[in-house]
Parts: C-alpha cells; sequence; structure tokens
C-alpha cells in the first residue's frame, strides 16, 4: 500500500511538472510555488547527512529541531520543540521541557525518545555535520549516557565542557539537529544503517512540510504539513526544479512558467529589473567563496606559493564584472554580522609581488595545477577569469568540470589540488566557521572531525588549540578579539584564498509575497510564501 501511495505520488508530481514546463502560456498552480533553482549539489536528504546548501535548505522547511532562530529580531534563539529549557549553573547540563501535542507527518506523537533517537543517530552514522554534535563529548558510545529522557516530555543533555550556552544552544539550531520519526525511521532500516538510504530521498519529520518526491539533479516536491504546531504553511506544495543556467532561469521566470529565479546572474537581474511583473528580493548570506589548496600538492604546500596564489587572484575585476549586486568582497573566514568578523583585505591583484613570491618557492616559470570546478554560474566564470590571471604569472591552470555533488565528494576524499566552492554557516555562531578553517585535530586519513582544514591537509595543532579555547570564553568581547587576531593569522598563512561574501538574491513574480531570505540555509523558510 506504501509503494503503491508512493507510485501515485510521483505521478502526480510528474504530471505537475509537465504543467509548469512545457508551454510558453502555462502558468503555475495557484496554490503551488515553483522555483528554479541549482540543487545538483543535493547528496542526500537525511538531515544526518545532509551538508550541502540545498539539502540542508530541505531539511530546514521539513524537519522541527529544539531550538531555533528569530530572524525578525535579530536571529534571537527560540523554542522550536522545546518549549523551553534550563541550563545548570557549571554550564554542563541542559533541560528541555517538549512542546506537547505535537505530531509527525505520519502521524506519530513526537515524544522525548525521538529526539534520543535523532541526536543517538546522527552521533553513530557521524556523516559529514555529525562534528557539530560530537564535539560536545556525543560518540556513540557515549551518548546514551549523555543524553536522557527522564520522561516523555523531558530531555536532559550533559556536554563535556562549560561551552558558552549561546555556542551549544546555536549548535542545536543546525539541521544535524532535526528530530525525525524514530519509528517510521526504524521500520525502514536496512542492514543496521539506521535508515540512512531511505531518508536520502524520503522523509520523516514534524516541519513545515514533508517531502512528496524527489528526482536527483531534477526537482523536488514538498506538500504542505496542515497540522504543523506553528500553523498551515500559506501554500500547499512547494516545487523546486534544477535549473542550472540563469539565461533559462530568466526565461521561465518571465514565461510565468515558474514563480522564482534563485539564480540569476548580474547579467540576468540587470535585465528583468525594470519588468513591471518581477520584484527583486535579496539578503546577507553568511556564505564565503573560496578556494582549497590541498597541502598534498607539493607546490601547493609552499607557503610562498600559497601567499603568491592569493596576489594572483583580481577580486575587483571579478566583482565588478562577472558577480556585482550578488557577492561583494571579503577575504576572511567569518562573515561580516558575525561576532569578530573583520573587513580587512590584505590582498589585490598583484603581478609583480606574486612572480617574486613564486620566485622565492623556486618556481620562477610557474606551474601546473587543477582545479575541481561545479559547472554552475557564477563558478565557471569565476573560476575561468583566475584561470586568465594566474596565467600572467606562469601558473597554468586546468579547469576539472563537474557536477555539485562530483565536486564535493572529490573534495571530501582530499584527491582534488584546489577546489572552488562556498561555505556557508551551519549555526548563527562564530565557531561554525572558525572550527572548520582553523581547526584540524587529526590530519589523519582516519580523522573523525573533517573540517576543511582537514580536506586540504593543513596540519595546525597551534592554531586548534587557539580556536578550540575560544569557544570557552563567556566574555564576547575578549572572543571577538581572539577570533580577529586568529583572521588576520589566518589570511597570511592558510591555504584558503577567500574572495567573496554572497549576496543572496531572488527574482519573483509579483504576485508572490512572504519569502524572507534568511543568513544561513537553515534560515531560507517557505511556510509565509503566499501566491495572489
Amino acid at each position: 500500500m506504501r509503494h503503491f501511495a508512493k507510485l501515485m505520488a510521483v505521478s502526480a508530481f510528474t504530471a505537475l511538472m509537465a504543467t509548469t514546463a512545457t508551454s510558453a502560456l502555462a502558468q503555475t498552480p495557484k496554490d503551488t510555488v515553483v522555483m528554479a533553482k541549482q540543487i545538483d549539489d543535493i547528496i542526500s536528504l537525511d538531515p544526518a547527512e545532509a551538508f550541502e546548501f540545498s539539502g540542508v535548505e530541505v531539511g530546514a522547511n521539513v524537519y522541527d529541531k529544539l531550538v531555533g532562530v528569530d530572524l525578525a529580531n535579530g536571529n534571537k534563539l527560540v523554542g522550536e520543540l522545546a518549549e523551553s529549557w534550563t541550563v545548570s549553573p557549571d554550564q554542563l547540563t541542559y533541560t528541555f521541557k517538549l512542546r506537547p501535542n505535537v505530531k509527525f507527518h505520519s502521524g506519530n506523537p513526537l515524544t522525548s525518545a525521538d529526539v534520543i533517537y535523532s541526536i543517538q543517530r546522527a552521533v553513530t552514522l557521524n556523516k559529514s555535520p555529525g562534528f557539530i554534535l560530537t564535539q560536545f563529548g556525543l560518540n556513540k558510545d557515549t551518548v546514551l549516557d549523555k543524553v536522557k529522557a527522564p520522561d516523555a516530555s523531558t530531555v536532559v543533555i550533559t556536554v563535556s565542557k562549560p561551552f558558552a550556552p549561546t555556542f551549544f544552544l546555536n549548535c542545536l539550531t543546525s539541521g544535524v539537529a532535526a528530530v525525525v520519526d524514530a519509528k517510521l525511521v526504524k521500520a525502514n532500516e536496512k542492514n543496521g544503517d539506521w535508515g540512512n538510504e531511505w531518508l536520502k530521498l524520503n522523509s520523516a519529520g514534524s516541519g513545515a512540510y514533508k517531502v512528496r518526491a524527489y528526482r536527483p539533479n531534477e526537482q523536488y516536491a514538498l506538500d504542505a504539513n496542515e497540522s504543523w504546531y506553528k500553523g498551515a504553511p500559506k501554500n500547499k506544495r512547494v516545487v523546486v526544479r534544477h535549473v542550472a543556467e540563469p539565461a533559462s532561469q530568466r526565461l521561465l521566470l518571465e514565461k510565468g512558467d515558474i514563480d522564482m529565479a534563485r539564480n540569476l546572474s548580474k547579467d540576468q537581474l540587470d535585465g528583468v529589473k525594470a519588468s513591471k511583473d518581477i520584484d527583486i528580493v535579496q539578503g546577507d548570506k553568511g556564505y564565503i567563496l573560496y578556494l582549497g589548496l590541498n597541502q598534498k600538492n607539493p607546490n601547493l604546500a609552499k607557503p610562498e606559493v600559497r601567499e603568491a596564489l592569493k596576489y594572483l587572484v583580481d577580486y575587483t575585476a571579478i566583482e565588478k564584472n562577472i558577480v556585482e549586486g550578488t557577492y561583494k568582497g571579503h577575504e576572511s573566514f567569518l562573515p561580516k554580522g558575525f561576532l569578530g568578523a573583520i573587513d580587512d583585505k590584505p590582498y589585490k591583484f598583484d603581478l609583480a609581488k606574486a612572480k617574486e613570491l613564486l620566485a622565492k618557492a623556486g618556481l620562477k616559470d610557474g606551474f601546473t595545477v587543477t582545479m575541481d570546478t561545479r559547472s554552475v554560474s557564477p563558478i565557471t566564470d569565476i573560476a575561468q577569469a583566475i584561470q586568465a590571471s594566474w596565467a600572467q604569472a606562469g601558473v597554468k591552470l586546468e579547469i576539472i568540470p563537474g557536477d555539485g555533488k562530483q565536486t564535493l565528494t572529490k573534495y571530501r576524499a582530499r584527491t582534488h589540488d584546489i577546489y572552488i566552492g562556498q561555505w556557508g554557516p551551519d549555526y548563527l555562531d562564530p565557531h561554525t566557521n572558525a572550527e572548520t578553517f582553523a581547526i584540524n585535530e587529526n590530519n589523519g586519513e582516519d580523522a573523525k572531525s573533517k573540517t576543511l582544514a582537514w580536506r586540504n591537509a593543513w596540519d595546525i595543532p597551534e592554531m586548534t588549540k587557539k580556536t578550540q579555547a575560544n569557544v570557552l570564553e563567556s566574555d564576547a568581547t575578549k572572543r571577538a578579539a581572539v577570533y580577529g587576531d586568529l583572521q588576520r593569522e589566518h589570511q597570511k598563512v592558510s591555504p584558503f584564498v577567500i574572495m567573496f561574501q554572497q549576496v543572496e538574491v531572488t527574482a519573483e513574480r509579483k504576485n508572490v509575497k512572504g519569502w524572507v531570505i534568511g543568513p544561513s540555509s537553515d534560515t531560507n523558510f517557505y511556510a509565509p510564501i503566499t501566491k495572489g
């Protein structure tokens, strides 16, 4: 019966897509919001595994967490499934009281047992986002001692150190801390996989939407949860289609075949701004666009080469000609708007300086290197601009194209030379970026925590200690000062060429209202969107 229902859902979904994609006169259904977006980065819809922008965005709309943030109130921490919480005086124990009468999409009641199972599942699987929870001393061996349920409506979590409470609570707003329907997931387990294979394509949440159908690299459709504890979403369904090219997104938007275009380039935005049928919505995003230089490559491991490549990027030209209006120049690992962020920009295109550094490294004639590049705009355009400017110093850059899943998989395996991509915050605390850019606890292949520093094989024991200690600092002013020092050192010595911070822009039909772009993928919410 379940299989038949799923086939019916997929058939209906396919029919819907046909009506929204064929005729030039087609209009999207009144109760359905249709977006065009680059979603080829999705590896999984499982909240314990999803760690890509698009997959995390799906999870944010399908699952609830104990704690969330209020975008309209300065990203203040607020209760979601936790109606309230208390912190012990020693800052080691957190007690959460659950909201009563919450049900999963399946109809199963949500209890403390589901919360415990969800945390146990996430730290035992320990996929890419697992470190967000394991850093608090939670792992497959300790989790049931550290996370307990005195009763069906209470959860008690004990952490390993007296972390700043806002740091721990902000981590619980991350997608990996989503609460899943334990009964439903257990029913779909295979060979002890904690239901991971099933949840890659399906959902088991209590949030604003449930997954209706997902076809990788094509589209996903979400149905509204009419009995959501916050109230039914303003629309009945959201369909997100993978449209890689901004020009195609613009055409679909202008024809009315989609309601929202999520990846328009500078040129496409310029083209639609004057339209009487289209509005532009934008928001500062905490996404950092950077290059990661793998230290396994002997040339990239030379400090002079790392710095030379930073001087060989023409930041100003790229911003003006390729990403104006969608990215702003930014050269440090903390995004603007985060505690401790700095706006220092020590690098600009300087060919003479770069050549001097390359000569000092014994590479006066340059060298050849590859860059794994996601085949979407503007990433391809930026890579080509870098290829041209590096060539002036004899650095021959070979661009290896691939979709988001391919390039990310290779990057996570540390088999790249250079990777060009984005990093977005997992929660709204500065440690989210400091941890991944400036901590590498174990540079071995068997490391449990595989941060961006690890992915680029950058072994930094002293910087790791300094960064880890700062998360225990409860004085915000002192903590911000340390982050400032860390970023300035990082800019000088790291294998990261940090270039821009994203301004996320959506072009939408004028009958669409209510879309608010949050600072992270976890805070792009579909439920308030309405269509007139």
